[in-house]
């Protein structure tokens, strides 16, 4: 395994932590109008992703920044190729992250259902149009000679990529209602594992077909063998969920999409853009990786840099293991103290 290979697995590594994280997050965000009984529950909701979602998010600031060095004609094609698509991504993090963040700011019954619908809709768009981003990428977009994107956006809305949105946005607020379960008490917790129940069957629907098209559209053994893995947990999920196993439900939920994301990498690989106009003209990992000299240098960065960072999440994660409720929030503590 050559520098460009291992660099594509750490890209692929990154962006399934990113999702893995941040699919509960976007769930969590879809479910504030779902789930949630009123304002005093929404902001249990935003209570259990309140220390996390920011740092959830670093994971796919480090995959585009990686992606940016280790493999620019990749970062290239993909930014031009996919610049709608980002754009309203960008925006959608953006708006999400100030109504998260200012959301409390204010005591103004007006501002707060303002910032919660900038929530519930930009966490709809992200995990949707991270699905059709990805499938975009997997399937294929019209590329050059010169490996420069030829297409329009109305290329990237076709069938499949539209299915992927929605594989996507079932299984991130199915992960997200589970979510809920393990974090919160009482009534609340027991709607989300109800509602996560009823979203097993949609999402296992959306995930079988988007599996077959896969494999229909590009065969490949490994692929598929992981691929099957994540809806083989989705159904273990189910079971879980029924027993009231908050834990194990989560836990195979991000099985299913740390699998959906390394199936698709796999899927991908040796190639990192598919070219729908000529398969001879698609950019591989091999053509479009940086030197030799760059890589090395990113790897002893990594190296050193990549232990710390999780190592520091995986500690938040320990410090705000607590479940919380309507009657217990980490803000009327404090006020109490």
């Amino acid at each position: 395994m050559q520098l460009h290979d291992v660099w594509f697995v750490l890209i692929a590594f990154l962006w399934t932590g990113y999702f893995f994280l941040e699919g509960f997050d976007f769930g969590i965000g879809v479910l504030t109008r779902i789930l949630a009984r009123d304002a005093e529950e929404r902001g249990v909701l935003l209570a259990t992703i309140g220390p996390v979602w920011d740092g959830n998010e670093v994971w796919m600031l480090t995959a585009v920044g990686a992606t940016f060095a280790a493999f620019p004609d990749w970062y290239a094609a993909l930014c031009s190729g996919f610049y709608l698509p980002l754009l309203a991504l960008l925006v959608c993090l953006i708006v999400r992250g100030v109504a998260l963040e200012y959301r409390a700011k204010r005591a103004d019954v007006r501002w707060r259902r303002t910032c919660d619908r900038c929530v519930l809709w930009t966490s709809v768009g992200c995990a949707y149009l991270w699905g059709l981003v990805f499938a975009n990428m997997v399937r294929g977009v019209p590329i050059g000679p010169d490996g420069n994107f030829t297409g329009t956006a109305l290329d990237l809305l076709h069938p499949y990529a539209l299915l992927g949105g929605c594989v996507t946005l079932c299984l991130f607020t199915l992960h997200g209602a589970l979510f809920a379960a393990l974090k919160t008490t009482g009534a609340i917790r027991r709607r989300a594992r109800d509602l996560a129940r009823r979203l097993t069957t949609p999402t296992v629907v959306a995930m079988l077909l988007f599996v077959f098209w896969t494999q229909i559209h590009r065969p490949a053994i490994p692929a598929f063998i992981v691929l099957t893995v994540a809806v083989a947990a989705l159904f273990l999920v189910a079971e879980m969920t029924e027993k009231a196993r908050e834990g194990w439900a989560f836990a195979l939920s991000g099985l299913t999409v740390a699998a959906l994301v390394a199936g698709l990498f796999l899927d991908l690989f040796p190639e990192v853009m598919p070219s729908s106009t000529d398969p001879a003209w698609s950019l591989t990992v091999q053509g479009a990786a940086s030197s030799p000299y760059t890589l090395t240098i990113l790897t002893w960065v990594a190296a050193f840099g990549a232990p710390v960072v999780i190592a520091y999440q995986a500690w938040t994660y320990w410090v705000f293991r607590r479940r919380i409720g309507v009657t217990r929030r980490p803000e009327r503590a404090a006020a109490h103290r």
